[in-house]
């Protein structure tokens, strides 16, 4: 199949392409450079040994992307672009809103217009709110969301449960991921955002790396192993995985339905601390910092539906995940 990934070039997207590759598809990338690099396209097309197509812009651009479809025979689409950090998202809610929903709009139009109505879309497990109780299986209540973040990503579902619901003909896979970590075996992708880090696991690298000189912990007085909140945490390489299993899927015409990725095992921030620290014989000075707007105690998944459906289960250990994750950083 001829895939159309939007924000290819980011963490989760690049690995995504590698895996395309390896799995024989052909690779059309749209990312606009927001919050990734445009040296990971070369990195991509050397680890896989295969040539990905590029257009550099926004998926807001209703003009390019209707340049994209004429160009290119595409039969499906996996779309990752759209704006990601929760902290940031609580500042700028109309960044998030704007930018997240109309990208999604245009994407649909355009996908329709042009007859191709195959779709996986990177949700997130924010969709679930505080959850009553972990872990977390996709019957679970929707909402209500904490953070604009996961609610652009909640409303998103809606409109593609919507969209599906007005014509039959679209195949949707909602993937709601847990928290991905670690990085390509190669060292040459990785997490590498653009400014401070958002997320656990590059902050924690920039520590060890002298770049930063402390790692925030946000909350200890959490009703969790040891106060500090707790994620369920999935290599990247596996969740990259999961989104192939999930284009066979849509492929076979199966409507729309949602699926969890994760582990199904859920670390605290000091367990991962401690076992990146271990992996690595590194040093991670960190200081206990007051909660952030948005967070909540625990979040694992429930993973038992994404094996039986799709075939798809995790396979790395958090200790891979941590020693790729430096690997990334410091080989």
């Amino acid at each position: 199949m001829k895939v159309l990934v939007t924000g290819g070039a980011g963490f989760i997207g690049s690995h995504t392409c590698v895996a395309l590759l390896e799995a024989d598809h052909d690779v059309v990338i749209i990312d606009n450079f927001y919050n990734a690099q445009l040296d990971v396209i070369d990195k991509i097309q050397q680890i896989s040994g295969k040539k990905v197509c590029l257009y550099e812009g926004d998926v807001c651009d209703r003009s390019l992307l209707e340049r994209i479809f004429h160009e290119q025979q595409i039969d499906a689409v996996i779309h990752f672009a759209g704006y990601k950090a929760v902290g940031e998202s609580v500042a700028k809610p109309l960044m998030y809103y704007d930018n997240n929903l109309y990208s999604t709009i245009v994407l649909c139009e355009t996908m329709a217009k042009y007859g191709c109505k195959n779709l996986v879309f990177s949700s997130s497990a924010t969709v679930y709110g505080n959850p009553a109780s972990v872990p977390i299986c996709e019957d679970f209540p929707l909402g209500p969301t904490t953070n604009p973040y996961g609610t652009t990503k909640l409303m998103i579902e809606q409109i593609l449960q919507d969209v599906h619901f007005a014509d039959n003909e679209w195949n949707i896979a909602l993937l709601r991921y847990f928290n991905p970590i670690g990085a390509h075996k190669s060292g040459l992708i990785g997490e590498s955002p653009n400014d401070i880090p958002n997320n656990l696991m590059p902050y924690i690298v920039k520590v060890a790396n002298r770049e930063l000189d402390h790692l925030s912990v946000f909350g200890n007085d959490y009703d969790t192993v040891d106060g500090t909140g707790v994620r369920d945490y999935i290599h990247v390489v596996d969740l990259a995985k999961g989104h192939v299993k999930a284009l066979e899927w849509v492929e076979k015409k199966n409507g729309i339905d949602a699926f969890n990725l994760g582990t199904g095992h859920g670390y605290s921030v000091l367990e991962v601390v401690h076992a990146f620290i271990k992996a690595n014989q590194v040093d991670v000075p960190y200081v206990i910092a007051p909660r952030r707007p948005g967070d909540i105690a625990a979040c694992y998944a429930d993973t038992k539906k994404a094996y039986e459906v799709l075939g798809w289960k995790a396979e790395k250990e958090l200790e891979e995940m941590c020693e790729d994750s430096w690997r990334f950083v410091h080989k």
